[in-house]
């Protein structure tokens, strides 16, 4: 009498549903239903994929690791010590100041007091094209203007307006690129 489905799974370290299908491909099972841990071992092993299996442990690890380290930040940033091994108080605890945190944002978002960084960055994209736009079209509106009170001719006067301004856009973007902070 061989193990159960169920068991052999558990003995496997897989699923039940992929003893079930081993099953149902004819692999592993006895007639009577029952499966024999040696014989389905071996057949297990010949038609299995090494590279596809992990072990449970080894799938969670990673898992395990970024809960850890952020138990271990969060207790850092409130003054906690968090040398060696967790506890489970110390985890609780990080976990309610995490839950702390949150619902603080939450309330801060319900007053009016946090913005959606995405709606407060087009604005801002916006509001600063906007500007960069008026400071383009300003040679056109006082061209003529400046022309009379220096007494030149129009066009002239806006085509050299036009040229510094042009060259001063050039400037703040190359400037902007580069990560330079640019005065205006």
């Amino acid at each position: 009498m061989g193990l159960s489905i169920r068991a052999y799974a558990r003995q496997r370290g897989v699923s039940h549903v992929a003893v079930l299908r081993a099953v149902k491909q004819g692999r592993i099972a006895e007639p009577d239903g029952t499966v024999d841990a040696a014989k389905a071992d071996a057949s297990w092993e010949r038609s299995s994929d090494p590279g596809r299996r992990k072990p449970a442990a080894e799938k969670l690890r990673p898992v395990a690791e970024a809960a850890v380290g952020s138990v271990r930040e969060t207790l850092k940033e409130q003054g906690f010590p968090s040398s060696g091994n967790l506890t489970v108080v110390q985890a609780r605890t990080a976990h309610e100041i995490a839950k702390a945190h949150l619902a603080r944002l939450r309330l801060q978002e319900r007053r009016g007091e946090l913005v959606n960084r995405v709606s407060a960055a087009a604005l801002v994209f916006r509001l600063a094209r906007e500007e960069r736009d008026a400071w383009i079209n300003w040679p056109a509106r006082v061209a003529a203007l400046m022309a009379a009170e220096l007494g030149v001719e129009a066009h002239p006067m806006q085509k050299a307006l036009e040229t510094h301004v042009r060259a001063q856009d050039r400037d703040r973007r190359s400037h902007v690129g580069s990560g330079r902070r640019v005065a205006t």
